[in-house]
């Protein structure tokens, strides 16, 4: 019955995830359903308050400096123009010869530079629907690009990357955003190139039909201005700081420091492994947002009022994804998942980093979400992985980057929300472009995921 309770309670979070319910609504309802139809009812609001609530507390406590943080760079970005000035040069530089591919680089260095999606899809569509339309090539192509960019490559495999997907399993596995770098390299490669090939085959079937860029009247793209945009070189500058920065700190200047004070109860009883990670992610964050404040004084308008935005937008990512994690957190208390545990971590036994793929992938694919699911898997399994990755030898670097990779396959299900805004904000539906959101963001990085764990069972991490 306990089995069947959580079944049903991930069932009805997927479907009403699709239908737009808030997952701040469905994970503490569908968390005590699960409870009650266990038999526990008994004890459902002691495990709303002690359970759930303290998991929910627990990552948005753990992560919410780096969800603010990168909300106020990439707000900052947005109103200094930085993000627009690199994605229209990069697009100008390329030309319509190179649409496709300029699309997918000018999303790639924004988001790899800790730009958030959103802002990167604000910034790119308005660029990209004026070269696609003048390139003639279908409009529809527009979000698949965005994706290879964008939710891809650099948001789970680039070294280095400070997306909240790479960052999530540094304290659990205690590494740091450059973990099992060769791999990550070689996932990269796989992904940026079989996208642009798919999509450059999708555009010569187009114009053999004789397809062009369609007859679309609504969210059209204003003509590119180059009135008042920043240099691009200047706008470059808070990318690479965050990018090198990440570096600097992770492995010369953190290290070398004294942290044994870490050691002491009130800070937990940790070693700096445990949290240099996340402090090197936060301190190149905080360099690049001091770099663009200090370029901008008295050009943007409003100062105060970007970064009070960009706070504020932060807080319903880090509470929906906070939310799932306390859904997790209550689903590992019930005794079907003692059941359930076994039989993932038989799935093969001798390789803990096929059960952690496919964990990973089959709840990101349910909650609609890469942080999401890689939160709960965490929350519940982390430790877990940990302990087998101990003894089986297995680096918990290559732990670090199967998990990160293996969120960013399923979760592009119809239903993510990033799909959903992305394709509102360009004007088009899942009918017209969902099938090549599904090659280059979900088959692509599935296949990529299989590759690496092969790579990582034959040579180990590297």
């Amino acid at each position: 019955m306990s089995i069947f309770a959580i079944v049903l309670s991930l069932i009805l979070l997927m479907y009403f995830a699709y239908k737009g319910v808030s997952v701040l609504i469905l994970a503490p309802v569908l968390s005590v359903l699960a409870v009650i139809l266990s038999g526990q009812g008994s004890e459902a609001m002691g495990v709303y308050t002690q359970i759930f609530m303290k998991g929910m507390g627990g990552f948005a406590v753990k992560y919410f400096p780096l969800f603010i943080l990168g909300a106020m760079f990439g707000k900052l970005m947005q109103d200094s123009g930085y993000a627009y000035s690199i994605s229209r040069n990069i697009v100008e530089k390329l030309g319509a010869k190179h649409a496709l591919l300029s699309v997918v680089i000018a999303c790639a260095i924004l988001t790899y530079g800790g730009v958030s999606v959103f802002v990167v899809v604000f910034a790119i569509y308005p660029i990209a629907a004026t070269l696609f339309k003048q390139a003639n090539i279908p409009k529809r192509l527009i979000p698949a690009a965005i994706c290879i960019g964008a939710a891809t490559f650099t948001m789970t495999a680039l070294p280095g990357t400070p997306a909240i997907h790479n960052a999530i399993p540094m304290p659990y596995f205690q590494t740091d955003a450059f973990a099992a770098p060769g791999l990550g390299i070689i996932a990269s490669i796989i992904m940026l190139g079989c996208g642009v090939l798919w999509m450059n085959r999708q555009q010569r079937i187009a114009t053999a039909n004789n397809e062009g860029y369609g007859d679309h009247t609504l969210n059209e793209a204003p003509p590119l201005s180059h009135e008042n945009l920043p240099n691009f070189w200047l706008a470059l500058v808070p990318i690479v700081i965050v990018i090198t920065g990440n570096y600097i700190f992770s492995k010369i200047i953190l290290p070398i420091g004294n942290h044994s004070y870490l050691s002491a109860d009130k800070f937990g009883g940790i070693d700096i492994s445990a949290v240099i990670g996340m402090w090197s992610i936060l301190f190149s964050l905080l360099l690049a947002c001091l770099f663009v404040i200090l370029m901008n004084i008295g050009k943007i308008k409003n100062m105060v009022d970007s970064l009070n935005k960009g706070a504020t937008s932060s807080l319903l990512p880090i509470f929906n994804t906070a939310s799932e994690v306390g859904y997790g957190s209550v689903i590992a208390t019930l005794a079907g998942f003692a059941i359930i545990k076994k039989y993932l971590t038989s799935i093969s036994p001798d390789n803990p980093l096929i059960s952690e793929a496919i964990m990973i992938n089959i709840l990101s694919g349910i909650t609609g979400s890469a942080s999401g699911g890689l939160g709960i898997s965490l929350e519940i399994m982390g430790e877990t992985y940990m302990q087998l990755a101990q003894q089986y030898d297995i680096s918990p670097e290559l732990i670090h980057r199967i998990a990160a990779l293996a969120c960013g396959g399923l979760d592009a299900m119809p239903h993510n929300g990033f799909i959903i805004t992305m394709l509102l904000i360009c004007g088009l539906t899942h009918k017209e472009s969902y099938k090549d959101i599904f090659v280059t963001a979900v088959v692509i990085p599935i296949i990529t995921l299989i590759v690496i764990i092969m790579l990582g069972t034959l040579f180990g991490s590297f």
